[in-house]
């Protein structure tokens, strides 16, 4: 198990860069469909997708990103899927249910490696040690 503990901040690094990317494609997917952006919630969903998931995808205030991603994305499942049935399996809302639980993660652990978060985190070298 110190293997995979070893490895925990790119796995987790790994994780908030396929979840962005995807996130991403679905803000995408929709804008290109030409949602209407002031119409409700379609349009403010479509952009948190967009530049939430284009947020978490280089981890840059990720945790802030996922927050609000995550309750973008259970309100989507409340809201539009959850009316339909109880469990998700029948509303076809597993995906919204899936990326809330994701972000919700993404907000408590923060983004791991390779992020902006991490650089802005690292400490400055200065120019006379070097």
């Amino acid at each position: 198990m110190e293997f995979l503990e070893q490895r925990r901040e790119h796995a987790l690094a790994l994780f908030r860069i396929i979840i962005g990317l995807f996130f991403v494609f679905h803000g995408v997917q929709k804008l290109s469909k030409g949602v209407d952006l002031l119409s409700w919630p379609s349009g403010p969903m479509a952009l948190i997708e967009l530049i939430g998931g284009g947020l978490i995808l280089i981890g840059l205030w990720t945790r802030w990103a996922a927050l609000l991603s995550s309750g973008a994305m259970a309100y989507a499942y409340f809201v539009v899927h959850q009316p339909k049935a109880l469990l998700p399996i029948e509303n076809g809302g597993e995906l919204a249910a899936i990326y809330s639980w994701a972000f919700l993660l993404l907000a408590f652990t923060g983004a791991g490696a390779w992020s902006i978060d991490a650089l802005r985190k690292a400490p400055k070298k200065s120019l006379a040690s070097a």
